[in-house]
């Protein structure tokens, strides 16, 4: 069975964090330790100059309120990172930082955009080292 699961979750779409949240509760055992993730995407320093100082804190501090928010009262291991960077490749550290033998990820319809790019989702199902299930 999975030991350690890793769960990014993007704030702006809570209601697919907590499906995802179900269904990493629901295959795992209750001794799993989960993690659930945000990355917030880095501030290009040109921009940075028209924020306020700590627009980064409180960003990354309400990020971390919304990610409590779906836990509920619940008794699993279930913890909650933050994270600065590129979404993909920092979902894709922190799955190594953590020896996650599971990535849970929530996956929206692709737009046009994501067929010439790809998408965040795919670049972590292609290059994860672990099982990554994705959840639509």
């Amino acid at each position: 069975m999975f030991n350690t699961i890793l769960l990014p979750v993007d704030v702006a779409h809570l209601d697919e964090g907590r499906k995802s949240l179900d269904v990493a509760l629901s295959i795992t055992g209750s001794e799993a330790a989960i993690t659930l993730l945000y990355v917030m995407e880095d501030i290009p320093n040109w921009t940075d100059i028209d924020l306020p100082s700590n627009f980064k804190e409180n960003s990354m501090q309400k990020a971390r309120e919304a990610l409590e928010s779906i836990i509920d009262n619940n008794d699993r291991k279930i913890s909650v990172e933050v994270r600065a960077g590129h979404t993909y490749s920092t979902i894709l550290k922190e799955a190594k930082a953590t020896n996650a033998d599971l990535i849970i990820l929530a996956s929206h319809k692709p737009g046009l955009i994501d067929y010439f790019l790809g998408s965040n989702t795919s670049k972590v199902v292609n290059h994860a080292d672990c099982s990554v299930v994705v959840v639509r």
